[in-house]
This record gives structure tokens, sequence and C-alpha cells, in this order.
């Protein structure tokens, strides 16, 4: 964490100016993972302390494994997020605008279903933007016939600091380590992007449609607060 505020702040603050500009103009921020990168995306919204703008592509077979075995199982998963093809029908399912970006998480950038969804929103005209393990990723060959991985592909690059192995901690007598990072890594990365981005629109003089906390009592305004919020995403979701 100490190294992602040592070293990424320009690039967070970068990204954060394009994502504000499209929500300014009332359109989204995609966001995009597979496995564990869909965490991240969870954070944003709906979320306390998040707003909108943001929209989560959520693909259930590519976020949901947790039967491990059986329907829609790790090994399933395993074919999918490495199936070239599959990121392009994921994105013919919505429609989308110049004005948009997508935020896409990926630990090593080289899985064919998130170049896929990268290709195809650079086609559509939207700036793309990457968080994930790059520089020790680096020219590393992505599981795709295009030939770049995803963190070559990108407008915009966040590093995510994190070992590409993931995992942190040796264990006597293991060949393989324990502690992955990457998760702690996004959603600091995820937390530290919303908050710059909400500085600048608020200091645009932008409104912003903050969930609010609903359990907080004597706030006899949160539930009205956060019909605010539901009505301004309906709004903004028609027409995707």
């Amino acid at each position: 964490m100490n190294k992602i505020d040592a070293t990424q702040m320009e690039n967070i603050k970068k990204v954060a100016e394009v994502m504000a500009d499209t929500i300014q103009a009332g359109r989204w921020v995609h966001t995009f993972g597979c496995g564990h990168a869909n965490l991240p995306i969870e954070e944003m919204y709906p979320r306390i302390g998040g707003f909108v703008g943001f929209h989560p592509l959520c693909e259930l077979p590519l976020t949901f494994f947790t039967h491990i075995t059986g329907e829609m199982g790790i090994d399933q998963f395993l074919f999918l997020e490495r199936t070239e093809g599959y990121g392009k029908a994921i994105m013919s399912s919505w429609n989308f605008d110049k004005r948009d970006c997508i935020w896409i998480f990926s630990h090593t950038g080289i899985n064919a279903v998130n170049i896929d969804v990268a290709l195809e929103a650079k086609r559509l005209g939207m700036k793309v933007i990457v968080f994930g393990s790059a520089s020790q990723t680096g020219d590393k060959v992505p599981r795709h016939s295009g030939g770049k991985n995803l963190f070559q592909i990108a407008d915009y690059v966040v590093d995510s600091c994190c070992p590409l192995v993931d995992a942190s901690v040796d264990l006597k007598n293991h060949q393989d380590k324990i502690g992955p990072l990457s998760t702690v890594a996004f959603i600091t990365t995820v937390w530290m992007t919303i908050c710059t981005v909400a500085e600048i629109l608020a200091d645009r003089g932008v409104k912003l449609y903050i969930h609010p906390s609903h359990n907080v009592p004597g706030d006899t305004t949160a539930h009205e607060r956060l019909d605010s919020c539901i009505k301004e995403y309906k709004k903004r979701a028609v027409g995707l």
C-alpha cells in the first residue's frame, strides 16, 4: 500500500480525470474483472460511500465459481476466461457511447476474455483503463491471438505493485506460497481512485449522488437520499 501511494498517485490522478469527465457528461465508467478481480467492482456501487457513475459488467460464470466443482465450477471458469471471443460476446449485450470509459481489473493481464473486452472497447471509441501487476507482467505473451497483453493495449495503467505470483508468504516444505495480495491492492486503488474522482467533480461543482448509510439512528433523510441515488442510476441506465 505504501508503494502504491509512493509510485502510482500520478497515474491515479490521470485516470481520475478521465473518469470525472465521463461521469460529468452523464455517462458510465464501465467496470470489468474475472474471478477475484470482480471483488473491486463489487466495492464500487451500490456501496455506502460510493456514488452513481460506475456500471458493473459482471458476467456470472466469470464471477461466481464458489461451487468449486459441478455447475459453474473452477474448471469451467478457467476455460471461459481463457477463451478468445467470449469477451466480445459479453460486450455485444450492452450499448456503449464514446464518452464512456472502461475500467478493467486483471492481475496478470494475459487472459483472453479481458483482452477481448479491452479491444472491443477501443474499437467503440472508449478509453481503456487497466489496474494490475503491470511492471511484473511486462511484455509477457498473452493467451490471445492479438499478441499484446492487457497492459500493452490499455490507454492508462495503474500498477497494483503486487508480485506476479500474487501470494506472498513462504511455507516450510511447500513449493507454493500463501497470502495473496492482489485483492488488497485492488480495493486500495479503487478507493484512492474513486475518492480522487469525487474530489475533482466536487471542485467542478458537479452534484454527486452518493450512496448514504441508512443504518445511522436519527438520520431522517437517509432513505430519501438513497432513493435519489437509485432514481439517478435508473435514469442513466436507460438504453444500456
